[in-house]
């Protein structure tokens, strides 16, 4: 037996292990912070460590860092899992920068994934921070502006990481290959291809790597071709977490490309997050926003397009129903652009929410028994479908003492030209019908056909007890 076990080879240490930098010169990308004169470099430099926030996609060095960081400043590293951490672990992890505080050494305290921790673990730094017991390094994939408690926050200095560029992918892909299998042929279409899988994270291009030699040596494969890194890989979904940052940085994205009339661009982006596995109702409901907050009354159809998108999406499911998402997209991003209804929309309730309840006009108000006729509800209301034109001209329907505010103010793209042109007629003809009250000296008359007393007007009104006014 003892034999058996004598010849079980030790496992193999992953390949982004072996891969991990020993020095910043080995650092891939992340130049803006680490190139001459740079931040991070002159912290280095100066072996003077101060707390920070690293903020960026995961696989571009976040951890790599802060362990040069205690080494480049010979401390101690003691590394913390928000996943998996609680009070306990924090706890043993200030007793062990306390130890090494009496041995005379400085410690460094790295918390992975810090945004996990709740404002209560979170505070629960701030002390040793403040004594200069640690030095604070958080890593986040998060926007540390909501998901680090400013207490926090305002203690450390915020770096953003970056996604590796395809220089820094291609290079360190050259230095992987050649650690992991440098006997195995690759072309140059399967390196790119691999290189597109990792979307810019290194870790998971070492563990791509490491995939794909296990299969070609299985298969007995050389050289390594595209075709074959397609049939060796599953699905890589293009990184963003459905909650997280980079999800709602490329929602942002598609918005403002639709809003923005680039339908090419649009479309990326849908089918960017399509491929990230984006819920496709998700979308739906977000194109909808787009045609009501872009597009509005411009083209009206936007809406109604965005509206049978989603449901045929619900009929048809994937992949078949996200051609009609692809196409309502398209046609939003084509479609003449008004934010008018959303601007008039937010005026007017943000003027309702601080003003104070006006009453309705009486004229205004429905009538459908004899006491609210002889109180003199909707006594003089103008019948819209008896006046010329089908419009009341010169009639006022805001509260008594409002003055007209203006909300709606139409664009002239689109359908919306035709609304403006539509209104500007009718204030035309209420602007007549004032000026002939005013010569006449007295309130704007009903027209000819108007009878608030007979059946042409208000009992029309007085016959619709359960709807309520007419409109």
């Amino acid at each position: 037996m003892a034999d058996l076990f004598e010849s079980i080879e030790p496992p193999r240490v992953p390949l982004a292990e072996r891969m991990r930098p020993k020095s910043l010169d080995e650092v891939a990308g992340q130049q803006h912070l680490l190139g001459p004169g740079k931040p991070l470099r002159l912290a280095f430099a100066a072996r003077k460590p101060h707390s920070m926030i690293l903020w960026g996609p995961p696989g571009v060095g976040k951890t790599t860092l802060a362990r040069l960081m205690a080494q480049g400043f010979d401390a101690d590293f003691v590394a913390l899992s928000a996943v998996f951490s609680g009070v306990k672990e924090i706890r043993e992890a200030i007793q062990q920068a306390q130890a090494a505080k009496a041995r005379g050494r400085h410690t460094i305290l790295f918390v992975d994934e810090v945004h996990r921790f709740n404002k209560s673990q979170q505070d629960a730094f701030l002390p040793y921070v403040e004594q200069g017991l640690v030095t604070f390094i958080g890593a986040t994939t998060e926007n540390p502006s909501f998901e680090v408690n400013s207490a926090l926050l305002s203690r450390a200095t915020v770096y953003v990481l970056e996604p590796l560029d395809a220089g820094a992918m291609q290079m360190l892909f050259g230095r992987a290959w050649q650690i992991a299998c440098p006997a195995l042929a690759i072309d140059d279409d399967a390196r790119d291809r691999m290189i597109g899988f990792a979307d810019g994270d290194a870790r998971r291009l070492m563990n791509l790597i490491e995939q794909v030699q296990v299969a070609a040596e299985t298969a007995a494969v050389a050289p390594v071709t595209a075709d074959f890194i397609d049939a060796a890989l599953s699905q890589n979904l293009r990184r963003f977490d459905k909650g997280g940052e980079a999800f709602y940085d490329q929602i942002s994205a598609l918005h403002k490309s639709v809003r923005g009339s680039d339908p090419d661009a649009a479309l990326y982006w849908l089918c960017r997050m399509l491929d990230g596995g984006a819920d496709p109702l998700y979308l739906g409901r977000r194109l909808i926003r787009m045609a009501v907050e872009d597009i509005g009354l411009a083209d009206p159809r936007a809406l109604e397009i965005s509206l049978n998108a989603c449901a045929t999406y619900e009929r048809l499911g994937s992949p078949e129903g996200e051609l009609a998402l692809a196409q309502a997209t398209i046609f939003l991003a084509c479609a003449a652009k008004s934010n008018a209804a959303y601007k008039a929309y937010n005026a007017a309730r943000d003027f309702v929410k601080r003003d104070g309840s006006r009453p309705v006009p009486l004229h205004l108000r429905n009538a459908p028994t004899r006491l609210m006729k002889e109180l003199g509800y909707g006594k003089t209301y103008r019948y819209a479908h008896d006046e010329p034109e089908a419009y009341a001209a010169g009639e006022d329907y805001l509260p008594e003492g409002m003055p007209r505010p203006g909300w709606y103010q139409p664009t002239p793209r689109g359908m919306e030209a035709r609304i403006g042109d539509k209104l500007a007629h009718l204030r035309a003809l209420d602007a007549a019908a004032q000026q002939e009250s005013t010569r006449l000296g007295k309130p704007a008359a009903p027209a000819t056909g108007a009878n608030p007393e007979g059946t042409s007007g208000q009992d029309r009104d007085d016959l619709n007890v359960a709807g309520g006014d007419r409109t």
